[in-house]
């Protein structure tokens, strides 16, 4: 018995298919079959009463043991069969597509600006999209009744917290937690709840800049602005400085990009003018130095907002904001993998 049970293994890993694994069965449980001819031929008279339910009961055993072996080996053959049939592969071979993933432009650019700004020097600091009203507002020198609050349409929470309006609100938690002299950039996404068109979305990515030193000035502020347009889009740009209003710079300037689209002549993107804000900054303003614990009368420095969204529309040719946020493989297919 115990021989047929290693045979009938031999023989059903050997089946491939359903009709060899019934040609199996017939041969152990058919007519004329092994296991059926074994009771068969077995002459009981000669057995005692003990031998007789032994044997009876070894003999069940091994009748089991190929029923559901059988049953087995015909579920697996029919189960292969039926993939085959239905994908028309062979699923020995190796696959065919290789085709590799894509990168958001977003990501794109996001990545690439920390590569150019980490060889200046300055850390990549992650920071919260849930942010506290002090951080987000009064830390940066916007008290409950400055007017600046009215300008940025907030996503509020209700256990009093907020969706971050600016990647602006790392400067002070910045500053608590790494101490002076400092060069930090923190990339992340902001909300604001504003009304959609081709240039405006509701959620859209910054990237937040700090230096703080000893005899920091505009100088150095244009230096550092000047060496990232010239790596991040390969070629002469055409910029210009501007006054700007922004309560955590004093004083604060509007570093504008000609737009790339149009090249200054006016386009939906740039709403006709040629230009598009790209980077607003300006030195940090003395409250906002002061919530981070840094003694001004010895520090200063320089802060600035670089809006991802608009740097990826404009370095890969997006005519329409709301594309990014469409969802479409295919539009992310489009890009280069940056490396």
């Amino acid at each position: 018995m115990q021989k047929i049970k290693e045979q009938i293994s031999q023989d059903l890993a050997a089946a491939k298919t359903p009709d060899a694994v019934e040609q199996v069965r017939i041969a152990y449980l058919g007519r004329k079959g092994i296991v059926t001819t074994l009771a068969k031929d077995t002459d009981f008279s000669k057995m005692t009463p003990e031998e007789k339910k032994s044997f009876g009961a070894r003999l069940n055993d091994l009748k089991t043991f190929v029923e559901e072996s059988i049953a087995q080996a015909k579920e697996t053959a029919m189960s292969a069969g039926a993939v085959k049939k239905s994908t028309g592969l062979d699923l020995t071979l190796p696959g065919s597509d290789r085709r590799l993933g894509s990168l958001h432009p977003i990501s794109l650019i996001q990545m690439e600006l920390e590569t150019i700004f980490q060889g200046m020097g300055f850390m990549v600091v992650p920071s919260l999209e849930c942010e506290l009203e002090y951080y987000n507002f009064d830390a940066v020198n916007i008290p409950a009744d400055h007017p600046a609050r009215e300008m940025q349409d907030t996503y509020w929470m209700t256990n009093g917290m907020l969706m971050r309006t600016h990647t602006s609100a790392n400067q002070v938690r910045c500053m608590e937690r790494f101490g002076v002299p400092l060069k930090a950039i923190f990339p992340g996404r902001c909300f604001r709840n504003e009304a959609q068109d081709p240039s405006h979305e509701n959620t859209f990515y910054q990237c937040e800049g700090l230096m703080v030193d000893e005899n920091i000035s505009v100088a150095n502020l244009i230096a550092v602005m000047k060496t990232l347009l010239s790596e991040l889009f390969h070629r002469d740009v055409t910029v210009r400085l501007r006054p700007g209003f922004f309560p955590f710079v004093e004083p604060g300037f509007e570093l504008d990009l000609q737009c790339l689209f149009c090249s200054g002549g006016g386009c939906t993107t740039c709403h006709g003018t040629g230009w598009m804000e790209l980077i607003p900054c300006g030195l940090v303003h003395p409250n906002v130095l002061k919530c981070g614990g840094v003694d001004t009368s010895k520090y200063s420095g320089f802060a600035f907002g670089i809006g991802l969204t608009r740097l990826a529309m404009m370095k890969y040719g997006i005519p329409d904001i709301r594309l990014l946020n469409a969802s479409d493989v295919r539009f992310n297919e489009q890009f280069p993998v940056f490396l």
